[in-house]
């Protein structure tokens, strides 16, 4: 089993940066990808950015060039997400992801992101 646990969440003025992490403890060894979603009010969940155990990434179109996922493999596998350039559109909860070709997928908690105009 891998346990995820989120912090970063906060309330920002637009054009502000915050940075979210995500420490996985547990059966780290299994996971491949880390990822961080956002559900925003009245929307599905969708897929920010992710990245692989490799180093590759991807960004989802709206945060491109604004938005930075990195990662550091240690004791604990921590996921980073940078967010500068905040938009009020970017108000969402957070949510950490990790998945691995043997295990089951696994979400953190969520964390709050308010941005305010």
């Amino acid at each position: 089993q891998v346990q995820l646990v989120e912090s970063g969440g906060d309330l920002v003025q637009a054009g502000g940066s915050l940075r979210l992490s995500c420490a996985a403890s547990g059966d780290i060894f299994l996971i491949n990808t880390m990822a961080w979603y956002r559900r925003a009010p009245g929307k599905q969940r969708e897929l920010v950015a992710r990245i692989s155990s490799a180093g590759s990434s991807y960004y989802v179109d709206s945060v491109k060039g604004r938005f930075t996922i990195s990662r550091k493999n240690n004791a604990k596998d921590t996921v980073y997400l940078q967010m500068n350039g905040l938009k009020p559109e970017d108000t969402a909860v957070y949510y950490c992801n990790a998945q691995g070709p043997v295990m089951a997928s696994s979400w953190g908690q969520g964390t709050q992101v308010t941005v305010s105009s």
